[in-house]
Formats: C-alpha cells, sequence, structure tokens
C-alpha cells in the first residue's frame, strides 16, 4: 500500500508526483527550502487534517484549526495523521509535563487510592480544582508582590525623596500628606528607621499585619497594592503598565512552598513523600521511588505510570520533572514530549509526521529516539520523518531527497529509495553525507577571558569557568546539563551589555512582516522607486498607500459565515499581490514592486546596486538563505530560519560577544560548513562568538570547548572538561569526547 500523490504544485514544488510506501519509515532529505516540508506539512498532513475536520458538525469545525486545500491534482489513500512538530507548548502556569503528559492525572488517582492520612477522590489532588489547591496562591505556586526595593533609596529621608517614583517626589500631594502627618523624622534616612516605624512607613501599622492605625496615611506597599495588583489592567495606560512592569515581582507562595496544593493534601504521603515531592523529583528518581510501591490494588496505576516515565527517560528527558511549567520547554524537549504521549497510543494504521526530531538531542540520545520511531513502525504505523541528521536518516526504511536546491531551484524529487543507494547517488544530499569534517588543528590562541564565578543557578553546581575572548567556543554536553542556564541565563546576564542573544525564539513582528521589512532594507527599495517614478514613498508599501484598496493590503478576502467555516478567498483585484494598480504601474529596472518582492535573496544580489541593500542581502546570503524571497511572510519561517535572520541583522557589527543556540538546527549538512565559516569571519572581524551546540561537526571546528555534565539534571551542572578539540580527543572521557571519538573513527 502506498499514499499516492499527483500534480503537486504547493509552494515551490514543481507539479510532482510521488507514491510514499504505507507502514514505513521515510524520511525526507534536502537543503533548508528544497520544498520537503511542502509535500509532508503544506500537502499530506494539511489534506488529512482537512478531511477529518469535515466528518464533524459545522458547530465543531468552526473551533479546529483551519486547513486549505493544497495545490495537487490528486491525492490518495491518506490515513489520519498525527503531526509532532517543534511548536513549543503553549498553555499558562497552570500547564506543566505532568498535565500535558496526563501522568500528573494517573499519579492523583494513585494518592487518592492508597495515599495515607486518606483525603478524598482524585480531583483534591489537583492544584487546578479549588478542592485541592492553596488558597493563597490559587494553585500557581507563587504570588505577585510588589518589589518596594527596586523603589526606594534607603541612603535618602523622606525630604530628600526616598521614594524614586514621581508620585512621591518631594513637594507632590502624596509627599506632603506624609510630612503632614507628623508620624515620620523627615530627615532620617530609611536605613535608619526602627522595624515598627519602617512598617508604619510600609503598611500602615506598626506590626505590618494590623489594621491601619492612622487615617492619613495608607502605606507604601498598600498604596501600590491597590493601584497595581488590585485593579483591572486593562483600564491602565501604557505609562503607567510599563511603571507597574519594574514594580511587580513573582515570588513562591508564602503558605504553600511552590508546592501549589493546600495542607491537608500535602499532608497525605506514599512512602513518606506527598504528591508534590514526587512532582519535584527528575523521572529517574521518582521511576525508581514508584517501583517501591507494591500495593496489589494500585499495580494496573503504578505499571502505567512506570511505562511512561520510562519512554520519557529513553528519549532523552531523564531530567525533567512532572511540574516543570510547559512553557519553559524548549522546541525539541517539546516534540519529544509530544512523541512520548502518542507512543503509549494502542492506535494503528496512522500516519505519524515528525518536523526533525533530533533537534536538541546529544548524539548520545538519538540513537534512543531512533528505537522509539522503530516502534512507532512495528505497531502498523506509517512514519514520515523530515530530517537533516545522519544517524536518523540512516534507521529510514525510503529516502526521499527533495532538491536539487532551494526556493525556484528546488521543488523536485532527486532520489527515491534505500539509505545504501542514497549512499551511492549523486545529489548534495548524498554528496554530503560522505564528507568527514576534520578536526581543527590550528586553534586561535586565547588572549583573555570573560570569569564566571560560583555559578549555582537550576543546576549548576557553584562552578567557575572562563570563557575565552575573541575565539570560537562550543559549549556542549547532554540534554539538561546545564549549558543553556550558563551561557544564556548566568553569562549573558553578567556580560549582558556586550551581548548579541540569537536564538530560536519567534520574532516579535505582525504577520505583513517580511525579511524587507523585518531586516530593514525595504526602506531603501521604496526610496529607489520613489526617485525613479518621481512619487511619495508611501505608495510601494501594502501597509500604506499603495495597499490593494478592496482587501486593504492582505491580499486576501475573508467571509465570515456564522456558524460555518469562514471562507478565505485571494483577492481577485490584486490577485493576492497585496498591491494596488496604481502601485504595480511604477516601474525600477523594468520590474514592479510585486516582482521585486517576489526575487530570491541570490536573484535581488545581482538586481540591486545600492550599497545599503547589497550590505543586507550578502548577510543573508552568508546565513545560508540565499532561497528566500524578499517578500515572504516572517510567520511560515522554521525556528532555524528565523535564527539566521535574526544573525544577518547583527552579522556586521564588531567587538561583541555573540551567543547562538544551536544555530545548525534546520539546516542541512552541506550548509553547516558554509556556517563554520561564518563564524569564523565573526570571529576575525573581533567577536566572540560562543555557541551552544550538539552538532559533531561544529564542535570539531571549535577554537575551544566547554564540556558540561557529566550527565542532565542533578547528575549535571559541573564544568567536565576545558580545552581544545584535540585535548578532548586525547585526554577527556566524558559522555560528549566518546561521540566525538566514535564519529572520527567512523
Amino acid at each position: 500500500m502506498h499514499i499516492h500523490l499527483k500534480g503537486l504544485r504547493q509552494n515551490n514544488l514543481k507539479n510532482i508526483s510521488i507514491s510514499i510506501p504505507k507502514e514505513r519509515i521515510v524520511v525526507f532529505t534536502g537543503v533548508s527550502g528544497s520544498g520537503k516540508s511542502s509535500i509532508v506539512f503544506d500537502t499530506i498532513a494539511a489534506e488529512s487534517q482537512r478531511q477529518m475536520n469535515e466528518t464533524y458538525p459545522a458547530f465543531i469545525r468552526g473551533r479546529l484549526p483551519k486547513y486549505e486545500k493544497p495545490h495537487a491534482d490528486y491525492i490518495d489513500n491518506l490515513t489520519a495523521s498525527v503531526i509532532v512538530d517543534q511548536t513549543r507548548l503553549g498553555g499558562n502556569a497552570r500547564s506543566t509535563v505532568g498535565t500535558i503528559s496526563d501522568l500528573y492525572a494517573s499519579l492523583r488517582l494513585l494518592f487518592s487510592r492508597i495515599g495515607i492520612p486518606k483525603v478524598g477522590t482524585a480531583s483534591y489532588f489537583s492544584f487546578n480544582d479549588p478542592k485541592g489547591m492553596c488558597k493563597k496562591c490559587a494553585g500557581i505556586g507563587k504570588v505577585t508582590v510588589i518589589d518596594m526595593e527596586a523603589m526606594l533609596d534607603k541612603s535618602k529621608s523622606w525630604i530628600e525623596g526616598c521614594v524614586k517614583d514621581s508620585l512621591y517626589a518631594p513637594g507632590s500631594w502624596y509627599w506632603k500628606k506624609y510630612k503632614e502627618s507628623g508620624i515620620f523624622d523627615m530627615k532620617k534616612p530609611l536605613n535608619e528607621f526602627s522595624k515598627e516605624e519602617y512598617n508604619l512607613l510600609m503598611y500602615g501599622s506598626r506590626d505590618g499585619k494590623s489594621e491601619q492605625e492612622y487615617p492619613q496615611i495608607e502605606g507604601l506597599y498598600n498604596h501600590y497594592t491597590r493601584l497595581y495588583l488590585k485593579r483591572d489592567t486593562s483600564n491602565m495606560s501604557k505609562h503607567t503598565k510599563k511603571k507597574s512592569e519594574n514594580l511587580i515581582k513573582e515570588e513562591l507562595c508564602p503558605v504553600c512552598r511552590g508546592k501549589r496544593l493546600n495542607e491537608e493534601v500535602l499532608n497525605c504521603k506514599i512512602k513518606g513523600y506527598s504528591i508534590a515531592d514526587m512532582c519535584e523529583m527528575e523521572f529517574i528518581e521518582l521511576l525508581r521511588v514508584l517501583k517501591t510501591v507494591d500495593d496489589k490494588r494500585t499495580a494496573t496505576i503504578v505499571q502505567s505510570i512506570c511505562s511512561g516515565l520510562k519512554r520519557m527517560i529513553d528519549i532523552g528527558l531523564p531530567y525533567l520533572h512532572l511540574n516543570r511549567e510547559s512553557s519553559t520547554l524548549s522546541g525539541g524537549e517539546a516534540q519529544r514530549v509530544k512523541l512520548v504521549r502518542y507512543m503509549g497510543s494502542s492506535l494503528t494504521g496512522m500516519t505519524y509526521i515528525f518536523d526533525e526530531p533530533s533537534t536538541g538531542l546529544h548524539p548520545r540520545d538519538v540513537n534512543r529516539m531512533n528505537q522509539l520511531l522503530i516502534k512507532l513502525r512495528d505497531k502498523g504505523n506509517t512514519v514520515l520523518v523530515v530530517e537533516h541528521d545522519k544517524d536518523v536518516i540512516s534507521i529510514g526504511d525510503e529516502i526521499i531527497d527533495v532538491g536539487p536546491c532551494a526556493g525556484k531551484e528546488g521543488g523536485n524529487i532527486v532520489f527515491q529509495g534505500s539509505y545504501k543507494e542514497l549512499l551511492q547517488a549523486d545529489t548534495l544530499t548524498s554528496k554530503a553525507m560522505k564528507i568527514n569534517v576534520p578536526l581543527k588543528e590550528k586553534v586561535r590562541k586565547v588572549q583573555g577571558y570573560f570569569p564566571i564565578e560560583n555559578a549555582k543557578l537550576h543546576n549548576l553546581k557553584n562552578i567557575n569557568v572562563n570563557i575565552p575572548k575573541n575565539v570560537m567556543t562550543v559549549v556542549t554536553g547532554v540534554a539538561g546539563s546545564g549549558k543553556s542556564t550558563l551561557i544564556s541565563q548566568v553569562f549573558a546576564e553578567i556580560y549582558k551589555e556586550d551581548v548579541i542573544k540569537v536564538d530560536q525564539g519567534p520574532i516579535t513582528a505582525t504577520n505583513r512582516s517580511t525579511p524587507a521589512t523585518f531586516l530593514g532594507f525595504f526602506d531603501e527599495i521604496r526610496k529607489l522607486f520613489a526617485s525613479e517614478n518621481e512619487v511619495d514613498e508611501g505608495l510601494f508599501s501594502f501597509n500604506s498607500k499603495g495597499a490593494c484598496p478592496v482587501c486593504k493590503g492582505k491580499g486576501v478576502i475573508v467571509t465570515e459565515l456564522v456558524f460555518m467555516d469562514p471562507v478565505i478567498t485571494e483577492c481577485e483585484a490584486c490577485s493576492g499581490s497585496r498591491y494596488g494598480e496604481k502601485a504595480l504601474s511604477y516601474r525600477y529596472k523594468e520590474k514592479n514592486i510585486v516582482e521585486v518582492l517576489s526575487m530570491t535573496v541570490e536573484e535581488a544580489l545581482i538586481f540591486f546596486e545600492d550599497k545599503k541593500i547589497r550590505k543586507t542581502l550578502q548577510a543573508m546570503k552568508e546565513v545560508g538563505l540565499s532561497y528566500m524571497t524578499l517578500g515572504q511572510p516572517l510567520q511560515t519561517l522554521s525556528g532555524g530560519e528565523r535564527q539566521r535572520m535574526k544573525l544577518a541583522k547583527y552579522i556586521n557589527k564588531k567587538g561583541n560577544i555573540y551567543i547562538l543556540d544551536e544555530p545548525t538546527t534546520g539546516l542541512h549538512i552541506s550548509d553547516i560548513n558554509k556556517l563554520l565559516q561564518l563564524f569564523e569571519k565573526m570571529v576575525d572581524r573581533e567577536n566572540t562568538v560562543i555557541i551552544i551546540e550538539h552538532n559533531i561537526e561544529v564542535m570539531k571546528q571549535a577554537d575551544w570547548i566547554i564540556d558540561i555534565g557529566p550527565d542532565g539534571g542533578k547528575n549535571g551542572g559541573q564544568v567536565v572538561f576545558e580545552g581544545t578539540p584535540k585535548e578532548m580527543l586525547e585526554k577527556s572521557n566524558t559522555i560528549t569526547a566518546k561521540c566525538l571519538r566514535k564519529e572520527i573513527a567512523g
């Protein structure tokens, strides 16, 4: 049985036809922008989800995600699909690893059955239920308080203006109220106040707890609490909101100490542990504790939880705990949590679609993840994987290589066959698979250091480490070892004035944003058009005078149908170009504004002579985005593309510290060498480049390696190696060093 696709024209696909075998692991390879995702996500996944949604009533369909019908002549033999992508798990402070994986629900059931003393049903152990939650923090574990320390200069007296706020500036109405009360010594600095005096000033009572003792003063803390915490924030002015951001801080709930539950629930224990204690344990420790629970009444529940925990550990997440907020997980971690959730499913005949499942995984853990993909296939499912990692490609039953290049130069099937056949083929992927990047022999000499002392955030074990200046440092270690905590948090905070962080987080932009607007050279393009035609620049913006009058520059018309799905159609007036006729009538070098925005970076470099525009386009080319069009919506970019877009913005600066978080994500093997050359150029421009990375090719080309470990979570947080790649190969025995030796040995 095969999935049959004919006449695919989605995005850059060149009217291709393809048959994909079912109940196999099929890996799609090819350079970024070649068309892999257009086949897998925009065609197969979208059509599968769209047809599934059509089976529901209109009322339910209106609340489901909308999928456009793909541009294809014929699609047959699809099955229900499950998409496991890298979108971060959203959710609020109540969404945890425990709640999204359903493991917390099973744990609550376990405590309701055999917890001592008995409390009640499983709902009593939920921090989202009024019966179980801590009343003080409403089950969040944190409370928002006013940070008065940030508002006070305790070395000053009231007369000198000890409150750093114009509301209490000397001579103001509020300031006079406190002065005229006669309660305080106006010339006495705050740091000389007695405890009673300070409580009076803050809370209006001597003990800081009782009712207000003097009607003329409210107390500074009480006043700011009323002003910022006990009012509707939607009515706040922009100025007040901005001020409140600096005044309000989160801290552990003083009643439950972050455990989220009330005292009665926390007193209920199994093997001496409360449910909150178990939720704070790393998965390995929790699994060990649960295996000691031998009550026959709950054997099935315990077995179910242990199976889920074991899958989490097997996929490389042994360092997580159930209480970890889902919003703090990286894209790679979120993807693996989703994968584990589906691994427990007994459904068969499904199509599972993965977007680079190796993202964020140390080489040691890629094999574990591969085993889970194999198990999914062996259950009778079809597994489609978009991937660049050699180890994941090697387990494919069938490899489909898309290319030959990116953008307009891609969109064709250049190879389909087995892994062994791929290695004999003549494509960019097959050539890159055979290249073995050598170890860097001539490393830069270290001239000085940026010291980090006594780092103890999260799992860091009070460590000291020196980051070399003006070299390329690669920070390695298994997932959860503390790499990102050390560099992206501790180091970045110490040297924040000089640090430029380039991560894979979303770009703050509207749905109208494009590479040209984000990188700032669209202004220069509009100036060229305006100057050439002697008209207003605004005429060449689809957000301004140039917008199509019918769709207002959106390119589509949305027709709301109340209880049915809204109908989204391409605007007939502008054919989706977003521009009005007047704007399209003007030319620059015989091309209108839409034709220019449809150019790839490569084409635009040939077309433009303007130095400012060329400088930015060259930066985009250097970071591997030469296939991207100038007008591509930023919301369609992958995590790796977003990161490289940010890198293009800062690349030409000098004397900075760059922190790059896994910059090879989403990058084809053939492009990694180009990226490494770019990093070398950045260091040559007197920058310090620090790369958090799992990719061994990048490690080989480092000037200096800092390895954090020895493992993840509680077993991490230490510097286990510092030195050159050659020294790591010769002297170190860490997990990373062993993987490096294995790669060198081939």
